[in-house]
């Protein structure tokens, strides 16, 4: 693959992601899959997609976990229904990672992306330690599948990613730098913390944002379109470079009720990456 290749974020049923014929639209040759619907996930619909992606020379860089009853209505909602945190839901949806895990590896993908939730801050609680005994299942599953595992940014700061990362003691541990996520939950400043995380990061997000005008970390920022918030295109995949980052350059904008927007704003990106690409 070549370095940095302009990616985004696609489904292949219903999902936060463009469908493939937007893909193939815009020429993009790079995508990370939102997770497929239960009922999609078979060998045959396995099949049928990686003969889709092979007509349409597409590749697949990374899978995203995502479960029913998950909502980002609000920072406190997203804390009690998103990922492996919430204690209620845990073990259903580790058992259906590992399914999401296994459909991957029928399509050739090698990673797997997840928002685990927001992870207890003190390491000696039982909450803790019981979150990181199932990111250590987690992996340890994923490696038998020859996968890693990418943590999303923005949940918590990446001092405390970090921290949680060494906990797990896992080789196969990594992350998915979203920086417009840090501004989203108020978490740092996105271009020092990808220096900080730099050298563990195995896929990005280009997406932007703005700071909330409430109190950070409580309520949300705004998403926007990438190079129109405070995330510094330009800036962002210069420091790209310098942490010697070169893969794909995936662009999310999580706007599928809106598809021609979503479509022109994902085009707009996509000549922003390339336009900045050629001035490195």
């Amino acid at each position: 693959m070549d370095k940095w290749p302009v990616g985004v974020f696609a489904s292949i049923d219903a999902g936060l992601g463009v469908k493939l014929e937007v893909v193939r639209e815009l020429g993009i040759k790079s995508v990370q899959l939102h997770t497929p619907s239960k009922q999609s996930r078979t060998a045959e619909n396995a099949a049928r997609f990686l003969k889709k992606l092979k007509d349409d020379d597409i590749t697949v860089s990374v899978v995203f976990l995502g479960f029913e009853g998950e909502s980002y209505e609000t920072i406190k909602i997203t804390a009690e229904t998103v990922g492996l945190v919430p204690e209620k839901t845990r073990a259903a949806r580790l058992a259906e990672s590992k399914e999401i895990s296994d459909f991957a590896r029928l399509l050739g993908v090698n990673a797997i992306g997840s928002h685990i939730g927001f992870v207890p801050h003190d390491r000696a609680s039982r909450q803790y330690q019981e979150v990181l005994a199932v990111i250590q299942e987690l992996c340890d599953y994923l490696k038998s599948n020859g996968q890693r595992l990418h943590l999303e940014t923005g949940q918590e700061k990446t001092s405390d990613l970090l921290r949680f990362i060494h906990d797990v003691k896992r080789d196969n541990i990594f992350i998915n730098f979203d920086p417009a996520n840090l501004i989203l939950y108020g978490m740092g400043e996105p271009l020092e913390s990808l220096k900080e995380v730099g050298h563990l990061v195995r896929s990005v997000h280009c997406k932007d944002a703005t700071m909330t005008r409430g109190v950070p970390g409580v309520d949300w920022g705004c998403e926007v379109p990438f190079g129109q918030g405070e995330v510094d295109a330009p800036a962002f995949l210069k420091t790209l470079k310098e942490v010697g980052y070169e893969g794909p350059l995936t662009i999310e904008r999580e706007i599928p009720q809106e598809q021609e927007r979503q479509m022109a704003e994902i085009g707009q990106a996509l000549r922003l990456i390339n336009q900045i690409k050629a001035s490195l």
